[in-house]
């Protein structure tokens, strides 16, 4: 998969209904990351806690209409930001403009996020295994940007015991997967310390989705 990734630097499917987009996201880097830093400000990034109750190494935050969100009652969309009480920040135009031109290119047309799941790792943090299956509905797609510190983004199948492909994303890179592979299961390695240029110490990344 690494050396497919080099051959093919802008679009490889790797597999069906899922596709990187190597660089992709470049162009907007700077209207992106300054958004971002608008949406941090609102609503702080924060370590929620499982329903088992296991502090998640990796730190988030949300914008859009609805915000990903976990503690002991579970796994859920909610429309307020539980640390604040307000509601989460709005979407900015050039999130959903780059999610809507990365779905497109994937073959997903008129893919309109409702909801930006915001990750930070910072080293050592992962993101162990899982499917992204709290939306209402499957028919949308997973639009992924990495921002930051290279990942090895883990790609599975429709079980978790099916082994992952390992995929080297750098800053900009982007990976959309929907249809047949909507459910697969997906991850990410530790991450390696280093210092990016633009974000330093870490890692974001952006998940959009369709929630409601």
């Amino acid at each position: 998969m690494h050396d497919l990734l080099a051959a093919v630097p802008r679009t490889a499917r790797i597999a069906e209904g899922a596709f990187f987009l190597g660089g992709f996201a470049l162009p907007d880097e700077d209207r992106v990351l300054a958004a971002l830093h608008g949406i941090v400000a609102a609503s702080p990034f924060r370590n929620m806690i499982t329903p088992g109750g296991f502090r998640m190494s990796v730190a988030m935050t949300n914008c859009g209409t609805v915000g990903w969100v976990t503690d002991r009652r579970g796994y859920r969309y909610s429309e307020t930001d539980p640390e604040t009480g307000a509601r989460w920040p709005s979407m900015p135009a050039v999130f959903a403009d780059l999610a809507s031109r990365a779905a497109d290119r994937a073959g997903f047309a008129g893919f309109a996020p409702d909801a930006c799941l915001i990750n930070r790792y910072e080293p050592g943090a992962r993101m162990s295994l899982h499917q992204d299956r709290d939306e209402r509905d499957f028919a949308a797609p997973i639009v992924s940007v990495s921002l930051g510190l290279p990942a090895i983004f883990l790609f599975g199948g429709s079980k978790r015991s099916d082994r992952p492909q390992r995929i080297p994303l750098e800053h900009g890179d982007v990976v959309a997967w929907g249809g047949p592979s909507r459910l697969w299961f997906h991850g990410v390695l530790p991450l390696r310390d280093g210092d990016h240029p633009s974000l330093g110490r870490c890692r974001i990344n952006l998940t959009f989705r369709r929630a409601l």
